[in-house]
């Protein structure tokens, strides 16, 4: 169960262009480098000092949760309006997925998101749940039409996106294309293909 948060008292002009100023940091720093990044690169970027972030903030999760919508909700709403556009449930399913792993790779602060490297963040895990709702009713969808192979679990999926965060950590020097055509042999190993007689 969440709390409300108590209100906060308004800021001078001054003070509000100070916490605006740390959270485009905030995003530009989280947008480069991920999650994980060290404060003391935001506050740099931000021209003011570690305390001066705690002061206005509070924690770092309150950072990042006054970021994590500009950062990565705006994308999931995208990739979830593109695919629900689609007909096919093979279509849908692997163009979830495509565009899942290709967020992963565009954006650190996603794969962040989406391998939970902040548990005790809510609206993290919020954002990472629905997505994950989402996989499984698509999965769902395309093993009744016979399109992905019926031992492909709702479990098997998560890992999937799970092992690609932690390819992307491992292989960070690999190019986009390169990236997208391993992708595709992924996908096609996920089909549901007839078996000989």
């Amino acid at each position: 169960m969440t709390h409300p948060r108590p209100p906060q008292p308004r800021l001078r002009a001054d003070a509000r262009r100070n916490v605006e100023g740390i959270r485009q940091a905030a995003l530009d720093v989280f947008r480069t480098s991920g999650l994980t990044t060290p404060l003391d690169e935001v506050a740099k970027a931000a021209g003011v000092s570690k305390g001066t972030i705690y002061h206005r903030f509070g924690s770092r999760r309150a950072l990042i949760d006054a970021v994590v919508d500009d950062l990565v909700a705006e994308r999931l709403r995208d990739i979830i309006e593109a695919v629900e556009a689609l007909d096919d449930p093979l279509a849908r399913f692997e163009d979830y997925l495509l565009r899942m792993w290709l967020l992963q790779y565009d954006e650190p602060a996603a794969n962040d998101v989406l391998t939970r490297v902040l548990p005790d963040s809510v609206q993290l895990t919020t954002l990472c749940d629905k997505a994950n709702r989402f996989g499984r009713r698509l999965l769902e969808e395309a093993q009744a039409a016979g399109a992905i192979r019926p031992d492909l679990t709702p479990a098997d999926l998560t890992y999937l996106i799970l092992e690609r965060g932690a390819a992307l950590r491992a292989c960070a020097g690999q190019s986009r294309a390169d990236y997208a055509r391993r992708l595709d042999f992924l996908l096609h190993g996920l089909r549901s293909w007839p078996r000989p007689a």
